[in-house]
């Protein structure tokens, strides 16, 4: 596992797309929290908060999560080195998790940076140094479970056709409605209690429930599920494939 884990890594910065992911995150949470006017923006929101980042961060990686995994199997599937993987004295599931490590890690690198605006924000205060760390470590927590749930689909998406652009289309259509569409079609509903019993089986209910402080062994063992059901999908798809 640890040389799948280490050539995927080694293949995200040989080639420019490692450093193009980790700089386009940055760049528009950096925009959008510190330079374009608007709801995000943390001058215009009049506090000294974090809360901000991990509204946005979500939804960038629901584009850019699908991007770093689109190539994990059709690209070695149209090039024709997967059944040669396959063939390898390697376990499926040790393929699996050795592309699912190496793409989770990119993400880690790329929210490593925003550590920096922990210190911004607590400059920033009236008071200095003011502001719910259990609120801030909370919502880290949260985005790293939420990053490896996306990416676990990703992966998923992308033993699903040969073509990088397809994955990647597929990958963003199936995060966007794990974090979002399950609120969507709550809203359907007048009554409370089939509101909150639909939005629970979407992501950003255990996320926004993580991110506010609160960890709750149902929010870790949601993602820690949802995660192991996509690789395990992943697993059963590559199973398929003829050596």
């Amino acid at each position: 596992m640890f040389a799948i884990f280490k050539r995927e890594v080694q293949s995200f910065f040989t080639s420019p797309i490692g450093y193009l992911i980790v700089g386009l995150f940055l760049l528009l949470n950096g925009l959008f929290l510190w330079v374009f006017k608007g709801d995000f923006n943390i001058f215009d929101y009049g506090f000294a908060d974090l809360g901000n980042l991990f509204l946005l961060a979500p939804w960038i990686f629901i584009f850019l999560v699908p991007a770093i995994t689109m190539k994990s199997f059709s690209e070695e599937h149209k090039v024709g080195t997967l059944e040669l993987l396959l063939i390898k004295p390697i376990s499926i599931w040790k393929l699996v998790l050795g592309k699912f490590w190496g793409a989770f890690l990119l993400c880690i690198i790329a929210v490593i940076p925003t550590i920096i605006y922990v210190f911004a924000i607590s400059n920033l205060g009236i008071t200095e140094g003011n502001f719910d760390l259990g609120v801030v470590l909370g919502s880290y927590f949260g985005l790293l479970f939420l990053i490896g749930a996306y990416t676990s689909i990703g992966l998923f998406s992308s033993t699903l056709s040969d073509n990088q652009i397809v994955s990647f289309i597929i990958g963003i259509l199936m995060c966007f409605l794990l974090f979002n569409g399950f609120d969507a079609i709550s809203s359907l509903f007048a009554d409370g209690e089939t509101q909150r019993l639909i939005q629970e089986i979407g992501a950003k209910s255990h996320f926004d429930s993580i991110a506010g402080g609160i960890v709750d062994t149902r929010d870790l063992l949601y993602f820690i599920s949802l995660t192991l059901f996509f690789l395990y999908l992943t697993f059963l798809r590559l199973k398929q494939i003829p050596r």
